[in-house]
Protein backbone atom coordinates (compact mmCIF):
# COMPACT_ATOMS: atom_id res chain seq x y z
CA UNK A 1 0.00 0.00 0.00
CA UNK A 2 1.16 3.43 -0.99
CA UNK A 3 1.41 5.83 1.77
CA UNK A 4 -1.72 8.12 1.03
CA UNK A 5 -0.99 10.58 3.33
CA UNK A 6 2.53 12.04 2.20
CA UNK A 7 4.41 14.03 3.78
CA UNK A 8 4.07 15.70 6.82
CA UNK A 9 0.65 14.29 7.94
CA UNK A 10 2.31 10.57 7.40
CA UNK A 11 4.08 10.32 10.52
CA UNK A 12 1.25 10.29 12.42
CA UNK A 13 -0.18 7.64 10.11
CA UNK A 14 2.76 5.19 8.67
CA UNK A 15 2.66 3.01 11.51
CA UNK A 16 -1.00 2.27 11.02
CA UNK A 17 -1.10 1.98 7.09
CA UNK A 18 2.00 -0.83 7.25
CA UNK A 19 -0.02 -2.50 9.69
CA UNK A 20 -3.43 -2.64 7.66
CA UNK A 21 -1.49 -3.44 4.65
CA UNK A 22 -0.53 -6.88 5.44
CA UNK A 23 -3.68 -7.40 7.46
CA UNK A 24 -5.61 -6.35 4.35
CA UNK A 25 -3.44 -8.50 1.99
CA UNK A 26 -3.60 -11.49 4.29
CA UNK A 27 -7.24 -11.13 4.04
CA UNK A 28 -7.68 -11.27 0.39
CA UNK A 29 -5.40 -14.01 -0.12
CA UNK A 30 -7.56 -15.81 2.49
CA UNK A 31 -10.78 -14.95 1.09
CA UNK A 32 -9.83 -14.58 -2.57
CA UNK A 33 -11.63 -11.53 -2.80
CA UNK A 34 -10.01 -8.71 -4.09
CA UNK A 35 -12.81 -6.12 -2.84
CA UNK A 36 -13.11 -6.69 1.34
CA UNK A 37 -16.02 -5.34 2.90
CA UNK A 38 -14.52 -2.66 5.55
CA UNK A 39 -16.64 -0.99 8.60
CA UNK A 40 -14.64 2.02 9.94
CA UNK A 41 -15.99 2.99 13.77
CA UNK A 42 -15.75 7.13 14.30
CA UNK A 43 -14.22 7.19 10.58
CA UNK A 44 -14.57 10.71 10.56
CA UNK A 45 -14.16 12.98 7.38
CA UNK A 46 -12.03 9.63 6.08
CA UNK A 47 -9.33 9.92 6.36
CA UNK A 48 -8.46 6.06 6.53
CA UNK A 49 -11.66 5.52 4.58
CA UNK A 50 -10.94 7.12 1.35
CA UNK A 51 -7.76 5.47 1.27
CA UNK A 52 -8.93 2.39 1.59
CA UNK A 53 -11.74 2.95 -1.04
CA UNK A 54 -8.76 4.00 -3.09
CA UNK A 55 -7.46 0.22 -3.11
CA UNK A 56 -10.68 -1.24 -4.40
CA UNK A 57 -12.04 -1.94 -0.84
CA UNK A 58 -16.03 -1.10 0.02
CA UNK A 59 -16.07 1.15 2.92
CA UNK A 60 -18.74 1.80 5.56
CA UNK A 61 -18.49 4.80 8.14
CA UNK A 62 -20.00 5.14 10.82
CA UNK A 63 -19.73 8.50 12.57
CA UNK A 64 -22.11 10.61 14.94
CA UNK A 65 -21.25 13.85 13.52
CA UNK A 66 -23.42 14.88 9.87
CA UNK A 67 -20.45 17.84 9.24
CA UNK A 68 -17.72 14.79 9.15
CA UNK A 69 -20.06 12.62 7.18
CA UNK A 70 -20.81 15.48 4.97
CA UNK A 71 -16.97 16.19 4.77
CA UNK A 72 -16.44 12.48 4.13
CA UNK A 73 -19.37 12.26 0.66
CA UNK A 74 -17.20 15.36 -1.03
CA UNK A 75 -13.60 13.95 -0.59
CA UNK A 76 -14.89 10.70 -1.45
CA UNK A 77 -16.25 12.62 -4.57
CA UNK A 78 -13.43 14.46 -5.24
CA UNK A 79 -11.14 10.57 -5.12
CA UNK A 80 -13.35 9.20 -7.36
CA UNK A 81 -14.54 6.13 -5.11
CA UNK A 82 -17.81 7.47 -3.78
CA UNK A 83 -19.75 3.77 -5.15
CA UNK A 84 -17.24 2.62 -2.44
CA UNK A 85 -17.86 4.95 0.39
CA UNK A 86 -21.20 4.72 2.81
CA UNK A 87 -21.36 7.07 5.53
CA UNK A 88 -23.73 6.53 8.63
CA UNK A 89 -24.44 8.40 11.42
CA UNK A 90 -24.31 6.75 14.22
CA UNK A 91 -21.88 5.57 16.93
CA UNK A 92 -20.10 2.19 18.03
CA UNK A 93 -22.35 2.01 21.12
CA UNK A 94 -25.59 1.38 18.46
CA UNK A 95 -23.42 -0.14 16.19
CA UNK A 96 -26.30 -2.38 15.04
CA UNK A 97 -28.83 0.60 14.37
CA UNK A 98 -26.78 1.46 11.67
CA UNK A 99 -24.27 -1.60 10.44
CA UNK A 100 -24.66 -5.23 9.88
CA UNK A 101 -23.52 -7.73 12.55
CA UNK A 102 -21.19 -10.29 11.33
CA UNK A 103 -21.10 -8.22 8.03
CA UNK A 104 -17.33 -7.30 7.49
CA UNK A 105 -13.92 -8.56 6.88
CA UNK A 106 -12.15 -5.67 8.95
CA UNK A 107 -13.30 -3.29 11.41
CA UNK A 108 -11.65 -0.20 12.19
CA UNK A 109 -11.94 1.62 15.29
CA UNK A 110 -9.87 4.50 15.89
CA UNK A 111 -9.81 7.13 17.72
CA UNK A 112 -13.32 5.95 19.21
CA UNK A 113 -12.16 4.29 23.13
CA UNK A 114 -11.24 7.75 24.37
CA UNK A 115 -14.57 9.13 24.26
CA UNK A 116 -16.91 6.14 24.76
CA UNK A 117 -18.73 5.44 28.75
CA UNK A 118 -18.06 2.16 28.18
CA UNK A 119 -14.61 0.79 26.41
CA UNK A 120 -15.32 -2.60 26.64
CA UNK A 121 -18.87 -2.57 25.29
CA UNK A 122 -17.13 -0.31 22.29
CA UNK A 123 -14.82 -3.36 21.99
CA UNK A 124 -17.47 -5.97 21.78
CA UNK A 125 -19.52 -4.27 19.60
CA UNK A 126 -16.41 -3.58 17.42
CA UNK A 127 -15.99 -7.58 17.58
CA UNK A 128 -19.72 -8.47 16.51
CA UNK A 129 -19.77 -6.61 13.73
CA UNK A 130 -16.89 -8.56 12.38
CA UNK A 131 -17.50 -12.07 10.00
CA UNK A 132 -15.55 -15.27 11.16
CA UNK A 133 -12.36 -14.49 9.96
CA UNK A 134 -12.26 -10.50 10.46
CA UNK A 135 -9.40 -8.24 11.64
CA UNK A 136 -9.92 -5.54 14.46
CA UNK A 137 -7.73 -2.31 13.89
CA UNK A 138 -8.08 -0.63 17.29
CA UNK A 139 -6.06 2.75 17.98
CA UNK A 140 -6.13 4.89 21.01
CA UNK A 141 -4.61 7.39 22.67
CA UNK A 142 -1.70 6.66 24.78
CA UNK A 143 -0.99 7.57 28.89
CA UNK A 144 2.72 7.11 28.65
CA UNK A 145 2.71 9.86 25.99
CA UNK A 146 0.59 12.15 27.53
CA UNK A 147 2.68 12.15 30.36
CA UNK A 148 6.06 12.69 28.79
CA UNK A 149 4.82 15.62 26.92
CA UNK A 150 3.14 17.01 29.73
CA UNK A 151 6.16 16.89 31.17
CA UNK A 152 8.87 18.19 28.23
CA UNK A 153 6.70 21.39 28.22
CA UNK A 154 7.17 22.43 31.75
CA UNK A 155 3.51 21.24 33.55
CA UNK A 156 5.26 18.94 35.92
CA UNK A 157 2.03 18.56 38.00
CA UNK A 158 -0.66 18.11 35.20
CA UNK A 159 2.01 15.16 34.15
CA UNK A 160 1.88 13.82 37.75
CA UNK A 161 -1.65 13.80 37.73
CA UNK A 162 -2.16 12.62 33.96
CA UNK A 163 -0.01 9.31 35.63
CA UNK A 164 -1.94 8.29 38.47
CA UNK A 165 -5.57 9.13 37.30
CA UNK A 166 -7.16 6.28 36.06
CA UNK A 167 -8.51 8.21 33.07
CA UNK A 168 -5.38 9.24 31.82
CA UNK A 169 -6.16 12.96 32.00
CA UNK A 170 -3.94 15.85 32.81
CA UNK A 171 -6.48 18.25 34.45
CA UNK A 172 -9.88 19.55 33.71
CA UNK A 173 -8.80 20.90 30.55
CA UNK A 174 -7.44 18.14 29.10
CA UNK A 175 -9.71 17.16 26.12
CA UNK A 176 -8.98 13.59 26.01
CA UNK A 177 -11.57 12.19 28.14
CA UNK A 178 -9.79 8.90 28.58
CA UNK A 179 -6.25 7.26 27.73
CA UNK A 180 -4.25 3.35 27.44
CA UNK A 181 -1.55 1.61 28.43
CA UNK A 182 -0.88 -1.50 25.83
CA UNK A 183 -1.76 -3.76 28.64
CA UNK A 184 -5.05 -2.18 28.57
CA UNK A 185 -5.72 -2.44 25.59
CA UNK A 186 -4.98 -5.50 25.05
CA UNK A 187 -6.96 -7.11 27.52
CA UNK A 188 -9.92 -5.35 26.09
CA UNK A 189 -9.11 -7.12 22.96
CA UNK A 190 -8.73 -10.66 24.41
CA UNK A 191 -11.82 -10.16 26.83
CA UNK A 192 -13.55 -9.58 23.48
CA UNK A 193 -12.56 -12.86 22.21
CA UNK A 194 -10.20 -12.12 19.44
CA UNK A 195 -6.00 -12.91 19.30
CA UNK A 196 -4.00 -9.72 19.61
CA UNK A 197 -2.06 -10.44 16.21
CA UNK A 198 0.62 -7.20 16.90
CA UNK A 199 1.00 -3.89 19.01
CA UNK A 200 2.25 -1.33 18.34
CA UNK A 201 3.32 2.07 19.33
CA UNK A 202 2.18 5.23 17.28
CA UNK A 203 3.74 8.68 17.04
CA UNK A 204 6.46 8.10 19.82
CA UNK A 205 8.53 10.28 17.95
CA UNK A 206 6.45 12.48 15.65
CA UNK A 207 5.34 14.93 18.47
CA UNK A 208 7.92 15.60 20.00
CA UNK A 209 10.22 16.72 17.44
CA UNK A 210 10.55 20.12 16.48
CA UNK A 211 8.27 20.40 12.86
CA UNK A 212 10.90 23.08 11.83
CA UNK A 213 13.57 20.52 11.74
CA UNK A 214 11.30 17.94 10.00
CA UNK A 215 9.91 20.02 7.45
CA UNK A 216 13.48 21.90 6.50
CA UNK A 217 16.32 19.28 7.02
CA UNK A 218 16.76 17.06 3.99
CA UNK A 219 15.44 13.64 4.54
CA UNK A 220 14.66 14.31 7.85
CA UNK A 221 10.94 13.07 7.03
CA UNK A 222 11.84 9.72 5.55
CA UNK A 223 14.43 9.29 8.37
CA UNK A 224 12.02 10.00 10.98
CA UNK A 225 9.40 7.90 9.49
CA UNK A 226 11.60 4.54 9.50
CA UNK A 227 13.07 5.26 12.76
CA UNK A 228 8.86 5.38 14.43
CA UNK A 229 9.01 2.51 12.31
CA UNK A 230 11.48 0.42 13.54
CA UNK A 231 10.98 2.18 17.31
CA UNK A 232 6.66 0.95 17.21
CA UNK A 233 7.60 -2.52 17.20
CA UNK A 234 9.63 -2.22 20.51
CA UNK A 235 7.55 -2.95 23.64
CA UNK A 236 10.15 -0.58 25.37
CA UNK A 237 8.43 2.41 23.37
CA UNK A 238 4.63 1.32 23.78
CA UNK A 239 4.57 3.23 27.14
CA UNK A 240 5.88 6.36 25.76
CA UNK A 241 3.79 6.56 22.45
CA UNK A 242 1.18 9.04 22.13
CA UNK A 243 -1.05 6.55 20.50
CA UNK A 244 -1.23 2.92 21.17
CA UNK A 245 -2.43 0.27 17.76
CA UNK A 246 -3.47 -3.31 18.52
CA UNK A 247 -4.37 -5.52 15.62
CA UNK A 248 -7.04 -8.55 17.12
CA UNK A 249 -7.82 -11.02 14.76
CA UNK A 250 -10.56 -14.08 15.06
CA UNK A 251 -9.30 -17.01 17.37
CA UNK A 252 -8.91 -20.20 15.09
CA UNK A 253 -11.37 -22.84 15.71
CA UNK A 254 -10.13 -25.77 16.57
CA UNK A 255 -10.26 -28.90 14.14
CA UNK A 256 -12.43 -31.94 15.36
Amino acid sequence: MSDPMRPRAALRTAVVWEVLQDALERRVEATGRQALDVLDTGGGSGNFAVPLARLGHRVTVVDPSPNALFALERRAAEAGVADRVRGVQGDVRGLFDVAERGGYDVVLCHGVLEYVDDPAEGVRNAVAALRPDGVLSLLAAGLGGAVLARALAGHFTEARQALDDPDGRWGTGDPVPRRFTADRLTALVEDAGLRVGAVHGVRVFADLVPGVLVDTEPGALDALLRLEAAAAEHAAFHSVATQLHVLGETQETPEA
